[in-house]
């Protein structure tokens, strides 16, 4: 026969370091910003076809080529801070990757409403 007991009491997490957050959120740059730099490329090849089919060029492209290396700017940042030892060099890096990548997002929503309004 089986016993039921009591159930075993929740063992406490403690909260996580400011050191594991800061790791955390650099690791998510870091995936983030390498598929962003995948999607401003795929866009830059739909451009580039697009541009055959009809002979237009858009400043769309060449703003989405420097938003593809800005977030590869911020890909490599964040690389380099996980795995930089000494912690003030580290900060340092996460933070200016963070500040790229915000820089790269804002960029890409004013390209995107570029193209919707190239397409209009």
């Amino acid at each position: 026969m089986i016993s039921i007991g009591k159930a075993p009491a929740l063992i406490s997490q403690p909260d996580p370091s400011r050191e594991t957050i800061d790791v955390d959120i650099t690791i998510h740059v870091f995936t983030v910003s390498a598929t962003l730099v995948g999607v401003c490329l795929t866009v830059i090849g739909i451009f580039l076809m697009s541009r055959r089919l009809s002979h237009v060029r858009s400043f769309g492209e060449l703003l989405l080529a420097f938003d593809a290396l800005t977030f590869l700017a911020s890909c490599m940042l964040s690389y380099a801070a996980l795995k930089i030892r000494r912690i003030k060099r580290r900060h340092r890096l996460e933070r200016l990757g963070e500040e790229v990548f915000f820089f790269a997002l804002t960029l890409m929503v004013f390209i995107c409403g570029l193209i919707i309004y190239e397409f209009a």
